[in-house]
This record gives C-alpha cells, sequence and structure tokens, in this order.
C-alpha cells in the first residue's frame, strides 16, 4: 500500500513539473477587434523605441560605429566622388510618435494617418544621426536619403530634414517611392552610378539589399551569415523593433490574418 501512495504522489508531482516546464500558448482574445489586439500587441516596442535609454544608446552606439567604418571605406582607393546612403524613417527621423499614438488609440498603421503624421514635419532627429551626416559631409561626402515615404511626402520630409539641418536635404538627394514601389535597389545604382557609396545606413537588411526581404529560410538568418563580411564593412544596422521585413515574415501583411498567423508561430515556437 506504501509503495502505491509513494508511486502515486510521484506521479502527480512529475505532472505537476510538467505544466510549469509547458505552459499552454493562449490565442489574443479578438472581442476588441484586430487591430485593437494588434495594436496592443505592438505597444511594448513602441514604448521601447520611444523611451528606452537602451534604445537612444543603441543608436549612439551605432552612429559611432558608422565613422569608423565610413574612414576605412574612404581610405579605399577610389575615382568617383563618395556618398553615404541612409534610409530615413527609424535610421535619421524618429516616429516613434506615431507608433505611440497608434497604441493609445487601439490602431494599427494606415496610409491616411501615416500621411497625417509626415505632413506634421515634427518627427525628430534620431541620436547620433545628425552628428554623423554632419561628419560624412565634412569629408566631403555627398548624402542621399532613399525612403519608402511616398511622393505626396517629399515636401514635407526635407522640409522636417531642412530644419533639423540634415545636409543636403534637398530634392535632389532625398528618393522616394516611384508609385508603390518599395525596392530601392534601382535607386541606390542611380546613386552608385556617379559616386562611391562609403557606406550604406539603415534599420532594414533590405535599406542594404532586396534579397533580405526573403525570410523564407530560417527568417533570413541565413542570407546575413551568408553576407556577413559585406554587411560587417558597408552597412550600419540600427534598431527598430515596431515593424519591418522581419515582423512581415511571421504575421504577413493581410490584417485579417496576422492573429492567426502569430497565434502559429507562438506555438510552433515556445518551449
Amino acid at each position: 500500500m506504501r509503495k502505491a501512495q509513494v508511486l502515486l504522489v510521484w506521479t502527480v508531482m512529475v505532472g505537476m513539473v510538467s505544466c510549469r516546464t509547458h505552459p499552454p500558448v493562449k490565442v489574443a482574445d479578438t472581442a476588441a477587434g484586430v487591430p485593437s489586439v494588434l495594436s496592443h500587441q505592438n505597444a511594448d516596442a513602441a514604448i521601447y523605441q520611444h523611451s528606452s535609454a537602451e534604445v537612444y544608446r543603441l543608436y549612439e552606439q551605432c552612429y559611432e560605429m558608422a565613422r569608423l567604418r565610413l574612414d576605412a571605406n574612404l581610405s579605399r582607393p577610389h575615382t568617383l566622388p563618395a556618398a553615404v546612403i541612409v534610409d530615413i524613417d527609424e535610421t535619421v527621423l524618429d516616429n516613434s510618435p506615431y507608433q505611440v499614438k497608434n497604441a493609445a488609440l487601439g490602431r494599427t498603421y494606415s496610409p491616411a494617418t501615416w500621411n497625417e503624421w509626415a505632413l506634421m514635419c515634427s518627427a525628430k532627429a534620431l541620436p547620433g544621426a545628425l552628428e554623423f551626416l554632419g561628419y560624412a559631409a565634412e569629408k566631403g561626402c555627398e548624402v542621399f536619403y532613399i525612403t519608402n515615404r511616398s511622393a505626396s511626402e517629399k515636401n514635407a520630409t526635407i522640409k522636417n530634414l531642412f530644419e533639423l539641418r540634415f545636409p543636403n536635404a534637398d530634392d535632389m538627394h532625398v528618393l522616394c517611392m516611384d508609385g508603390d514601389e518599395s525596392d530601392k535597389t534601382k535607386r541606390r545604382a542611380r546613386v552608385s552610378e556617379g559616386h562611391y557609396v562609403a557606406l550604406l545606413v539603415g534599420d532594414q537588411l533590405r535599406d542594404f539589399d532586396e534579397g533580405f526581404k526573403d525570410r523564407t529560410t530560417d527568417y533570413g538568418r541565413n542570407h546575413v551569415i551568408t553576407m556577413h563580411d559585406t554587411l560587417r564593412d558597408w552597412f550600419i544596422l540600427l534598431p527598430n523593433p515596431m515593424y519591418g521585413a522581419w515582423l512581415d515574415a511571421v504575421s504577413g501583411k493581410d490584417e485579417e490574418l496576422k492573429l492567426g498567423k502569430k497565434a502559429a508561430f507562438f506555438k510552433s515556437n515556445a518551449y
């Protein structure tokens, strides 16, 4: 009898440990509406990007590294005039207030609300960005801003950059999307035709190479490994936990399907 009692207690203890180490994965409650749930899921990322000392230091650190990489690349033999290519959003301009407002209102990105924010011309410079691009200009580099902002937002974007005293904030150096084409390859090639591109800076790996849009294998990390040396020398990657190809690889872009795809991701990857 005693042996049976010990065996029973042991079975219960194992079951309790099992429950503790393998908690169930909960699916988000959609009673509040899909946009509201998605917005809530993104709230911590918006807070982190907007207010954390960690992100502030990460930007400073990345732009400090950018100076070192720029100096090294400018010392390489080249005949064409030097240039630096940067993205704009979450690279030189801080749009986290837009994301914070979305979280506060329980809404997600939309072209209309984004356009409203962009036309306000009130985005602030990210830590280290203005100082680095000023340094690049002093070194004789032209600065090109290749952005996926729409053509209708170009004048406001130039105004925002100009008022913050970013170099080369003009029509020739701010290259917005042509229609709905988000691939920046052609725009980068146009700059490269007449310039030695000494460095690229962005918050998405696609700001360096469109091949990083493909996340079908290991979420794109295999491509990072393959291009490690090139990325190390020629590209500075900045933090952005709010949006990007990394998130699209998990949730897709169809808002009605995002919660289901995220739930499937959690179920597959939770311990």
